[in-house]
């Protein structure tokens, strides 16, 4: 769809001579006589960006702007002034112009201005849009933490929402960072234990006797430095859930009493006699192929069995790359928010190299990246150069070769050949690439005898 531009301006041919220009850069292109024209045209069409001189008659430049600024306060406005008016074109970017030029007006300066107003407004509208949708989806979902609407992720959370209700115990699969927790969490939180404990424990943090004290408590005296009594985490989490992380870093003994608490329910402290008696529904993480760790004597078969009851496999975000925007809008929301800044959004190059990167720590990586980028981006919108090096260079970029001895005119040439044939012959776009107008661009197409073809 053609981006529109108003122009306004009391002198004809200035309208005239600008809505040429603007159309030869593929703007579709209105044009009135005087503010009040204007104005009128803002409210019956749909315009992108208003181009206006500053003295006209029945209504100046200085009103327009001030009733754009209050009713559109996004539709970017570029004021036109004479040498002897800059003072006031001053004012007007204090009051809401984004940009001024001196008559006669330098098009291809213009040109980039106009491309990066257009620009960034779309980028405000794309991110307003996905914040919708990241809102809609968390209304529709009865877990709002988990954020997808690629195939994979719906399958994923239809399944939660089937199995969370029943007493199954669920084996969770997936790489480290896709948010293995996140679906414990949505499992606790959709079934009939939500109101009682929800325990979690991180087996591979803990040694195998403190592991095994964690899980079951201790008596006083067990061992030395039990100094006193002590509940493990299967007795605090009576009627509800625990959730037991990386399960496949635990020990044979301890996997021995865990079988044992799947089978009869039952269990006894260290150092203890008595059997205790709990409810507790399992559900356990771990990013280890657990088939392969039988085979190998790590794991014992018949606790897997027990503890795979269902199995949840969280794909990795390399195979949920249509999430990415979505997330890439989570964060950053989150991000403006804990750090007081107004970024608008992602630049497009900056959108190419995250979803072209196939990041190795999934959704905790993006999520790091996200708020890095928050932290370092210097303007309004998240630059390609705000990412850290190495997903930035993840875009494929076509590159040109240069050899010793080559002239500079020689490298211009080969570079606007390769710029030409990477936007598929678009001269309006190969000129915003290489930041030049498209006349200048134009005329060096003539100038170095490139087919234009």
């Amino acid at each position: 769809m053609k981006r529109s531009v108003l122009i306004c301006d009391d002198e004809k041919n200035i309208r005239s001579g600008l809505a040429m220009a603007m159309e030869l850069e593929g703007y579709q292109t209105f044009t009135a006589e005087d503010g009040q024209a204007a104005w009128s045209l803002i409210n019956k069409e749909s315009i992108d960006l208003v181009i206006t001189d500053l003295r006209m008659p029945n209504l100046s430049g200085e009103e327009l702007l001030k009733r754009v600024s209050s009713a559109y306060p996004r539709m970017p406005v570029i004021i036109l002034t004479g040498h002897g008016t800059i003072e006031t074109a001053v004012e007007a970017m204090r009051g809401g112009a984004i940009d001024f030029f001196t008559k006669p007006v330098d098009l291809d300066r213009l040109s980039l201005v106009v491309h990066k107003a257009i620009s960034s407004s779309d980028l405000y509208v794309e991110h307003e849009r996905l914040k919708l949708e990241v809102e809609q989806l968390k209304a529709r979902n009865r877990y709002d933490r988990i954020i997808g609407k690629s195939q994979k992720m719906v399958a994923l959370m239809d399944t939660v929402s089937q199995v969370a209700p029943t007493k199954a115990s669920v084996l969770i699969t997936g790489e480290s960072g896709v948010g293995k927790e996140l679906v414990a969490d949505a499992i606790h939180e959709l079934s009939n234990r939500s109101k009682g404990p929800f325990i979690k424990v991180h087996c591979a943090a803990l040694t195998a006797s403190l592991l095994e004290s964690e899980l079951f408590g201790h008596e006083k005296g067990s061992f030395t430095g039990a100094v006193k009594e002590k509940r493990g985490r299967f007795e605090l989490a009576d009627g509800g859930t625990i959730f037991l992380d990386e399960i496949g870093e635990i020990d044979a003994t301890t996997q021995v009493k865990l079988l044992r608490v799947l089978q009869e329910r039952q269990f006894e402290r260290v150092g203890g006699e008595k059997s205790i008696t709990v409810d507790v529904r399992i559900v356990c993480a771990t990013n280890r192929n657990l088939p392969k760790e039988i085979e190998k004597g790590n794991f014992r078969e018949d606790l897997y069995y027990r503890l795979n009851v269902v199995h949840l496999d969280v794909p990795p975000l390399r195979e949920r790359k249509d999430d990415i925007p979505l997330l890439m809008t989570s964060f950053l929301t989150q991000f403006n928010e804990e750090n007081n800044r107004r970024i608008e959004g992602f630049s497009n190059q900056a959108k190419r190299a995250l979803l072209a990167y196939d990041w190795p720590g999934n959704i905790r990586e993006l999520r790091n990246c996200i708020e890095s980028a928050v932290v370092l981006c210097r303007t309004d919108v998240i630059e390609v150069e705000d990412l850290p090096m190495h997903i930035g260079k993840a875009q494929n970029t076509a590159t040109v070769a240069l050899e010793v001895g080559m002239t500079l005119a020689e490298a211009e040439k080969q570079l606007i050949i390769s710029t030409l044939a990477g936007c598929a012959g678009n001269k309006t776009k190969a000129a915003q690439v290489l930041g030049i107008g498209r006349k200048t661009l134009h005329r060096k197409l003539q100038e170095y005898h490139i087919d234009e073809a």
